[in-house]
């Protein structure tokens, strides 16, 4: 692992938006079982929740449609960066964008804030390989760079930029799929899927990507420590817990996690 230039203890981390902006020691996992904390997404500009339809089950899952709310760049910062410092594992924060320019200017702010070990960057669903090309060239800096693939997109775009992605960037993770379902009203309610269902589509994207050998970071579907020894036996450098957090079913002891 070492194009991830972290010093990660345990392959296991949260996804964004699983556990808020800050480690809480009081939190659904022990934080000795992490080896990194990703923050929720964080945009230039404050977003609120959307007033709609957030929250609807399907069989193997849910979806969630929340709009990313956040307060924003510079008031995430004032607020948490003094708890980033004192942080006991890794700090990464992942970063929204509507345009290179924004990216880059939160990125280098970045820089200069103790605690904040690297950076995750999400990628929207309707990404194509035109913009993830000039993305990844225009983020080399001081701090390791993820770039989130959305699942549906996640293996034809390492497939195009395998190479570049190689040179480029510390790893690629794989972000929620989106789905859609019926509503209120006869409409169709847009969101993130989560959810035990999701693994089988997570291992075999992991399984793809890693025979490019870009580093990938496995999330979707991960409820039981089994699953993120097969996804590490399977090529994943490290694994993202989302919904099974927000369940409060992971081990709360430490979970012995074999790395192949």
């Amino acid at each position: 692992m070492s194009k991830f230039d972290l010093e990660l203890k345990s392959p296991l981390m949260n996804a964004a938006g699983s556990l808020g902006f800050v480690p809480d020691p009081r939190g659904p996992v022990e934080l000795s079982q992490l080896g990194a904390f990703i923050t929720n997404p964080v945009s230039i500009s404050p977003r609120k929740v959307t007033k709609s339809t957030r929250y609807l089950d399907f069989p193997g899952g849910f979806l969630l449609h929340t709009g990313h709310p956040n307060p924003g760049f510079r008031a995430v910062l004032r607020q948490y960066k003094p708890r980033w410092a004192r942080s006991p594992i890794p700090v990464l924060v992942h970063l929204l964008f509507n345009g290179i320019d924004e990216l880059l200017y939160m990125l280098t702010e970045l820089e200069e804030i103790a605690g904040v070990s690297g950076v995750e960057v999400g990628l929207p669903t309707q990404v194509d390989n035109v913009l993830v090309r000039e993305l990844i060239k225009s983020v080399s800096g001081e701090l390791p760079v993820i770039i989130r693939l959305p699942m549906e997109r996640a293996v034809a775009i390492v497939q195009a930029l395998a190479e570049t992605l190689l040179s480029t960037v510390s790893a690629v993770s794989i972000g929620p799929p989106r789905g859609a379902l019926p509503g209120t009203k006869d409409s169709l309610v847009q969101g993130r899927l989560y959810g035990p269902g999701l693994f089988p589509q997570t291992l075999a994207a992991v399984k793809t990507i890693a025979q490019f050998r870009v580093p990938v970071i496995a999330a979707g579907g991960v409820y039981q420590p089994g699953q993120v020894e097969i996804l590490l036996k399977e090529g994943a450098i490290g694994v993202q817990l989302d919904a099974v957090l927000w369940r409060g079913i992971w081990p709360t002891a430490k979970a012995d996690i074999n790395v192949p």
